[in-house]
């Protein structure tokens, strides 16, 4: 079991045999190996100088290669300004497949920017929703929602699946979903993880926007702490990212059949339910299409993923968009937790971009074309 301890004060996954990663103090690092020793606790030191490694990983930003918008390097991370800048050069260079339009606003005012993909071919057709960066500090998220839009698009009229995907589907692609954490991971927080709106009563900020949905609302696996990582909320969609994507899907769950959320880091493709152990009514037909895209995604570099249902094969949380997408009508709701399994963690190198997402595009071009075929 793979667990992220980013604050020891919420240590819900703790359990006697699971992995935990910390963050240690480099001054406290002297006192608590000898600790560790004496409490019998194995451990691994992943990367020495933390500090450091974020350094290396965001040195020269502002004045490393960007390129002009048409030659967009999709193998670097970007910030937010520079992603919706994308955005709209898309929407205005592929007017033709590209539609931005904008589903609401952060709680700090930012536009809460969607890329509807697809050929205009007629004027009903199915739809799959695809969200990247739910989680701030979870870079590779954003990342590859860029790059399946570049594939997209690059590829549409020489590749026979992808012009079949296009023109017989519609994708709506939000890169950002979390924009104000995620401006606030590269502005003071690399780690952070919530969105960032106010508490006043405890002067912490934000709440997990995977937790703030409304299907078994801040029960296991939440915390009821506005200052922990995994806080639900005060009250289901509480947060005005949850609550703009929540009414947009559904306005159109009748025509979405798939919903994609991709996050970091733990190389899995998981499915509902992630509150509950207990098998979901249409389990063959989705399990056979996890099956089949793990195995695609396996093809390109030999990285295996396990699959399964979120509660067993990750653990149980509660409040998910996931389970609450699949609650509420779309049949096929999986959730990606993309590279690596924790020795980079969040801060997964830029050299690892381009093998992450094509590997990851094979999947789910496997997951949307078997949407297209029957499944009983």
């Amino acid at each position: 079991l793979q667990v992220d301890l980013w604050q020891p004060s919420s240590p819900f996954h703790i359990v006697e045999g699971a992995v935990a990663d910390v963050r240690v103090p480099q001054n406290t690092t002297r006192s608590l190996l000898p600790f560790l020793q004496q409490a019998n606790i194995h451990y691994t030191i992943l990367i020495s100088d933390l500090q450091q490694a974020i350094e290396n990983q965001t040195a020269g930003r502002s004045h490393r290669s960007r390129r002009s918008l048409p030659g967009y390097n999709y193998e670097v991370y970007h910030s937010l300004e520079e992603i919706e800048d994308w955005m709209h050069y898309l929407n205005t260079t592929y007017s033709d497949l590209v539609h931005m339009f904008s589903v609401g606003k952060s709680y700090e005012g930012r536009p809460l920017y969607v890329l509807k993909l697809g050929k205009r071919s007629r004027p009903y057709k199915k739809a799959v929703w695809i969200d990247c960066g739910i989680h701030a500090r979870e870079w590779i998220g954003p990342a590859f929602c860029q790059w399946f839009v570049k594939e997209a698009l690059q590829t549409y009229q020489t590749d026979p699946d992808m012009r079949k995907m296009l023109t017989q589907l519609y994708f709506y692609i939000m890169p950002v979903f979390n924009v104000d954490g995620y401006h606030f991971s590269w502005t003071n927080d690399r780690f952070w993880r919530k969105t960032r709106s106010k508490n006043m009563r405890f002067h912490c900020h934000g709440a997990d926007a995977n937790g703030n949905w409304k299907v078994k609302w801040c029960d296991e696996g939440a915390s009821l702490h506005p200052c922990d990582d995994t806080y639900c909320g005060p009250f289901p969609e509480s947060e005005p990212e949850v609550k703009a994507v929540a009414h947009f899907l559904r306005k159109h769950r009748k025509q979405i059949k798939a919903y994609l959320s991709f996050h970091a880091y733990a190389q899995m493709l998981l499915y509902p339910y992630s509150y509950k152990y207990a098998t979901i009514p249409n389990f063959s037909c989705v399990e056979s299409a996890a099956y089949n895209a793990v195995n695609a995604l396996q093809s390109a570099y030999g990285v295996r993923y396990r699959y399964g249902p979120a509660s067993s094969t990750l653990y149980v949380s509660s409040g998910s968009s996931m389970d609450w997408a699949y609650k509420n009508g779309i049949p096929y709701a999986f959730a990606f937790e993309l590279r690596d399994t924790g020795h980079f963690g969040f801060l997964l190198p830029e050299m690892l971009i381009k093998p992450t997402c094509t590997e990851t595009m094979l999947a789910v071009k496997n997951i949307t074309l078997h949407l297209l075929k029957k499944c009983h």
